[in-house]
């Protein structure tokens, strides 16, 4: 290499030399500046922006602004509810417990009512009536569940102080369909959204499902059609659905008029497609039952295709005479009514074990032998009686439910005793009545009252009712329990029939960690016959399942029940999966009953007293226990 060659180099090689200095020199004042600037942390942004609203709370009239809201508070939540539903009814306390946790930290409540179903004056009424601290207002036309793209009541909006909507959904999982467990939500979702919300944070689950009803939107039905409710509808729910869809019986909302079936089409719509009602927990392919409350597959679709091609009213002229029922009473004006003779007090809580089961001791009186055919149990305090049962006691020392000794019970699903001409229970001369009253706490105290009312046979029946339970005498000692985490855990048992006889009825009885229940009869031909099958167990609807014609039980038959548990953390409802559950009386004890109502075809050995309930009270006073509750 020449001299002015090496020169040339060298000058090259120092231009990239300091040209890289400079470079690097810039880089390490740029890393320097940026860590001398104060950061600033930005708002996360999860959702779109909600629009201000002016809406009126009909308790006091006043107009809740939701800018003026969003100006003095650091979040807002607005709770979309109804009046009717049962999963908004039930989160009701939740609700007033989150407002007293985090109002003082600023976060606002406000309660919206967009169902076209409820008035303003009944808004007012259920808000005044649930003691609902914060403000509940009127959404007409549901214009503002229509902007948030609200569907169901309970459903939680958190809204900031921007404006913007951070989360939508439940407010925990403690209430959803099939199950409660009051108090043991396994995520709080509501609140841990608002503790992320305040903490500047990004809400980690800003969308969750809300179980509840659908929001009864404004509709506006078509005049005409092929399926109007005045020709089809009404008569399948007059037929299949009034009987607990009208005012003062079990379910939460009135189905009796057009405007009742429009309000509620959409949830008809989802409980009809999903097969939850009318409520029938039977498996169709054993046994045929006149109470089946199925409907058919034509009525569902008929029902269906009303909802979809807009819910025709059609003529007026074609509705159906207004269904009537009963006043007061299912099983028409007894001939006697017997009332507890004192109130009972139910605490607003519940002591840790629970409120124990009380017995209330009545003598009605009879000085001859009384034949009752029907009967129904009117609890005072509804909402905190879990279930009443009546007992016919022959002096005991204790109230003793021996078989036979069964009048009639109240629970949830549970029908009143309604038997056919020819049929009653007997009520011996002397005897006394016993309330057995099972009591739950719900925030709220109350006094209960309860009564009974009989309705007598107008002559002697042709045949003398039993009712009678099955029941694992291993389990209800103690003696075997169902082990914490077994999601399958089987317990059985059978009883064999010392006489000829008729089965009537079927009733299966567990508590929450119940699964499923199966009778199956055992004849002395070893012939097996499934008589009822319920695969899904809801312990909060408890049915009778009355065979649609008596059933011929030859003597020697077995009557076996077959009934598995699930006392993992996959069943919802189950108060804990770790612990082994024992037989008990309250609802987080476990019981497992085959209770079955028969008659004796020699109607000899039933009035004389040898029948087989004898027979099974002896087998169990052999034992050295006492039958089951």
């Amino acid at each position: 290499m020449g001299t002015t060659q090496f020169q040339f180099a060298r000058k090259g090689w120092r231009f990239y030399l300091r040209l890289l200095s400079i470079l690097l020199l810039l880089g390490i004042l740029g890393v320097l500046g940026a860590l001398m600037v104060p950061r600033t942390k930005l708002m996360p942004v999860e959702g779109p922006k909600a629009d201000d609203f002016c809406l009126q709370d009909p308790r006091d009239q006043n107009k809740v602004v939701l800018s003026d809201l969003l100006r003095q508070n650091k979040a807002v939540v607005l709770v979309f509810l109804g009046t009717e539903c049962v999963l908004n009814n039930q989160f009701l306390p939740v609700l007033i417990e989150l407002h007293k946790e985090y109002s003082p930290k600023g976060v606002a409540f406000v309660g919206i009512n967009s169902n076209s179903q409820d008035s303003r004056e009944r808004v007012a009424a259920h808000a005044r009536q649930n003691a609902i601290p914060f403000p509940v207002v009127k959404d007409v036309g549901n214009k503002v569940a229509d902007q948030l793209g609200a569907r169901r009541t309970p459903e939680a909006f958190i809204v900031d102080s921007s404006g913007t909507i951070r989360y939508q959904g439940r407010i925990d999982d403690q209430f959803g369909i099939g199950y409660a467990r009051a108090g043991r939500p396994t995520r709080r979702d509501l609140a841990l959204a608002l503790d992320e919300v305040l903490a500047n944070q990004t809400v980690s689950v800003p969308r969750t499902e809300v179980a509840g009803c659908c929001i009864g939107r404004v509709a506006k039905p078509k005049e005409t059609g092929r399926i109007t409710y005045a020709k089809q509808v009404s008569r399948i729910l007059q037929k299949h659905c009034q009987v607990c869809h009208r005012p003062g019986q079990i379910a939460p909302m009135s189905l009796l008029t057009f405007d009742d079936a429009v309000a509620w089409s959409d949830t008809i719509r989802e409980v009809i497609s999903e097969g939850r009602m009318p409520p029938w927990r039977a498996d169709p392919r054993y046994g045929k039952f006149r109470n089946d409350c199925r409907l058919a597959q034509e009525d569902k679709e008929t029902l269906l295709s009303w909802i979809n091609n807009g819910m025709p009213r059609g003529d007026d002229n074609d509705l159906p005479p207004p269904r009537r029922f009963p006043e007061g009473w299912k099983i028409g004006t007894p001939d006697l009514i017997i009332q507890m003779p004192t109130p009972f007090d139910v605490p607003a809580k519940a002591p840790p074990d629970g409120i124990p089961y009380q017995y209330i001791t009545v003598d009605p009186g009879f000085k001859e032998d009384r034949w009752v055919q029907r009967a129904e149990i009117h609890p005072g305090a509804p909402s905190v009686v879990h279930h009443a049962i009546v007992f016919i006691n022959m002096g005991e020392a204790y109230p003793s439910p021996m078989p036979g000794a069964l009048l009639v019970g109240a629970a949830p699903g549970e029908t009143p005793l309604d038997l056919p001409d020819g049929f009653a229970k007997k009520i011996p001369a002397g005897a006394k009545l016993v309330f057995q009253m099972h009591y739950t706490a719900n925030g709220k105290a109350q006094r209960d009252q309860t009564s009974v009312g009989l309705v007598f046979a107008k002559k002697p029946p042709r045949h003398s009712v039993v009712t009678a339970p099955i029941c694992n005498l291993k389990f209800f000692s103690l003696l075997d329990r169902i082990p914490a985490g077994a999601d399958n855990y089987k317990i059985e048992d059978e009883y064999i029939f010392r006489h000829d006889a008729h089965l009537l009825s079927l009733a299966p009885h567990m508590h929450l960690r119940g699964k499923d229940f199966l009778y199956e009869a055992i004849y002395p031909d070893g012939k097996k016959e499934i008589l009822l099958s319920v695969p899904h167990y809801d312990f909060y609807w408890q049915s009778i399942y009355y065979l649609a014609q008596p059933l011929a039980i030859p003597k020697g038959t077995k009557l076996h029940c077959v009934a598995h548990f699930d006392n993992s953390a996959k069943n919802p409802n189950n108060p804990d999966p770790t612990k082994n559950v024992y037989w008990g009386y309250q609802t987080w004890e476990e019981m497992m009953i085959g209770w079955f109502d028969y008659y004796l075809d020699d109607e000899n050995l039933s009035r004389s007293g040898q029948d087989e309930s004898s027979s099974i009270f002896q087998d169990h006073r052999k034992k050295g226990i006492g039958v089951p509750q």
